[in-house]
């Protein structure tokens, strides 16, 4: 927990922004220390705070045949492990009250998935851990709304709380990203963060595989930076084509530098 203290008590401590990026949901090892030690050392390069995402197990699937995890506990460790021998502080998807507990012995960060984030019983179980709980706003909600979600966390005792901006239902099949909202919720003295990968999500799809649109992820990723965010939540993945989760969303792991680097740029525009 140590690891995220300066970022929860000063979100712009540094000329950049903090980075939240991995693979969308565990598949083996191998894929996720190959991601994870690339981001490290891009991140470390770069002097970008990281922090290292994958879900252990994924519980909002379009169809029941989508692939959910390799198993909870194989999982968990597996993120302990990378957590342990990197240093790199970790962010897990949990779903309900019970898997609070367990998910806060293997990792620092909960994320509240946007459906979920006005289930008042997970978000309380969440803050009752004593982790910190980035909530990610609902696809169904403005981003006024979402104070009475972080009031949620903050008032079971736990003041350790960021918001995801993650876009909003637009008709059936697509999302948009209103930028306003950014500002509104930096007003709840929080730090916000962009996810760029679900905000390009094209959900109810007929073949029941949501689809995506990863070439406007730089579109999305620049447009937030330039509106102030504290942080990105960017999914990436070695082959996307090849990944078994979310592959329409996320990022090549090779472009990613090339995106960070075009980022830094902006942000330091707009903080001289």
């Amino acid at each position: 927990m140590e690891l995220l203290n300066p970022l929860f008590k000063e979100p712009n401590r540094t000329n950049s922004f903090f980075l939240i990026a991995g693979p969308c949901v565990i598949e083996n090892y191998k894929i996720v220390e190959e991601t994870a030690t690339h981001l490290i050392q891009l991140c470390d390069e770069l002097e970008i705070p990281f922090l290292f995402k994958s879900s252990y197990t994924k519980a909002n699937r379009s169809s029941i045949h989508s692939f959910t995890g390799i198993g909870n506990k194989q999982a968990l460790e597996i993120l302990a492990e990378i957590k342990q021998k990197y240093n790199v502080p970790i962010v897990t998807d949990i779903h309900t009250e019970e898997e609070a507990a367990i998910a806060s012995e293997y990792v620092d960060v909960l994320q509240i998935p946007a459906f979920l984030c006005r289930q008042t019983s997970l978000l309380v179980a969440a803050a009752k851990t004593g982790k910190y709980v980035n909530i990610k706003k609902g696809q169904f909600l403005s981003p006024e709304a979402m104070q009475f979600a972080v009031s949620k966390i903050t008032s079971s005792g736990n003041e350790k709380v960021m918001v995801t901006e993650r876009g909003t239902s637009f008709g059936y099949t697509d999302l948009i990203v209103d930028y306003r909202g950014i500002p509104v919720m930096k007003k709840f003295g929080k730090p916000v963060i962009m996810d760029c990968t679900h905000a390009l999500q094209q959900p109810n799809q007929p073949s029941g595989v949501t689809g995506g649109k990863p070439e406007l992820i730089e579109t999305i990723a620049k447009c937030a930076i330039a509106a102030g965010v504290d942080g990105l939540f960017i999914e990436t993945h070695p082959k996307p084509s090849e990944a078994l989760s979310d592959g329409a969303n996320m990022l090549p792991l090779p472009e990613m530098k090339s995106l960070l680097q075009k980022l830094i740029k902006i942000r330091q525009a707009i903080i001289e």
